[in-house]
């Protein structure tokens, strides 16, 4: 895959052919998506969103043949969380913003996926009254599964779509830094650390989402989604530090995926690191002491302190370097646009 976004790099219109050729298929559509981000990170918003115009057509066309929007939403979600992190060069603050497309993209189906919400919910009725004649039939105490409503539906797939946009968001810009900057972006996400106040405030918001009832709680896990990413960051952290291989993320990433235990784990330890700041204590002593900033050679702790914090915990030797990486992107866009 690295070798197609070489290609797509080479040229303005190379990237366009197979965004747009991609989009249009639901089975390729997050390598369009993760293309599109790919422009945005490196050429910016104008190259970028004119590459994810054109290639939302053929995912309108798909959307109107099968009436499933997903191809269209993970274009949209991905171009819009790649934009953030080119304009912010921070990857806390695009996590956070895996909410905002999860809730868009729900509130998306429900102005416009009407049908498709409705037939999805046949189908989960259509199941789960199978499920409950069987167990009748095998002469079990008589179950009623609570079935999914359109609203409940709209708020999984929302949260669902804010995951695969970051997903391929993620593959994009591992595809900048293997290009331009190699092992940049492993650096970057096991940097990712949210500010405690924004950590405590999704985490209380998602509480009172799912107090207002079983038909939220898929919208209240749009507000949890950032804090599951953190806590991936964290692990991944952990991992570097101690050198554990593929076999151990493989045995987290399959229990993330199929039990819940292991999904609240995750933002209980997001939720932990907020207070207890584990990549500090891991480091030791000396990494309570901040390098300067910019290449100036004293400031205060104070000053330090509130770098820190709005860096959201990536530290000046990683900032230095995406300048640094932005700088030569830039430099190299005119020779880029030139083939």
């Amino acid at each position: 895959m690295l070798g197609l976004a070489r290609y797509a790099m080479t040229g303005r219109f190379r990237a366009l052919l197979i965004a747009v050729a991609c989009s249009g298929s639901m089975i390729l559509a997050w390598m369009g998506a993760a293309v599109a981000g790919l422009v945005m990170l490196r050429k910016g918003p104008g190259e970028g969103l004119w590459v994810v115009l054109w290639a939302s057509l053929p995912a309108l066309v798909l959307t109107k043949l099968t009436g499933d929007g997903s191809a269209l939403a993970l274009l949209l979600g991905t171009g819009l969380l790649a934009l953030v992190l080119r304009q912010s060069v921070n990857l806390s603050l695009t996590a956070l913003s895996t909410a905002l497309v999860s809730v868009l993209t729900a509130f998306g189906l429900l102005w416009f996926g009407q049908d498709l919400l409705g037939e999805l919910a046949r189908v989960f009725d259509q199941f789960l009254s199978n499920l409950e004649q069987q167990a009748r039939q095998a002469g079990t105490e008589p179950v009623q599964l609570a079935r999914p409503t359109p609203f409940q539906l709209a708020g999984m797939m929302g949260v669902a779509n804010g995951l695969l946009s970051f997903l391929c968001l993620a593959l994009a810009r591992s595809w900048q830094a293997e290009m331009y900057n190699p092992g940049g972006f492993g650096e970057e996400f096991r940097g990712l650390r949210i500010p405690p106040a924004v950590v405590f405030a999704l985490a209380l918001g998602a509480l009172g989402v799912f107090s207002l009832g079983f038909e939220y709680r898929a919208w209240g896990a749009a507000l949890l989604l950032p804090l599951a990413i953190g806590g991936f960051s964290l692990i991944h952290a952990r991992a570097r530090l101690r050198g554990q291989g593929r076999l151990w993320f493989t045995a987290i990433y399959l229990a993330w995926a199929v039990f819940d235990a292991a999904k609240l784990a995750l933002i209980g330890l997001t939720v932990v690191d907020a207070v207890l700041d584990f990549r500090r204590r891991w480091q030791g002593p000396a990494a309570s002491v901040a390098p300067a900033d910019d290449g100036a050679d004293s400031a205060s702790a104070d000053e330090r302190t509130d770098r820190e914090d709005i860096d959201e915990g990536h530290d000046d030797g990683h900032r230095e370097a995406n300048r640094e990486e932005h700088r030569e992107e830039h430099r190299a866009e005119k020779d880029d646009d030139k083939d």
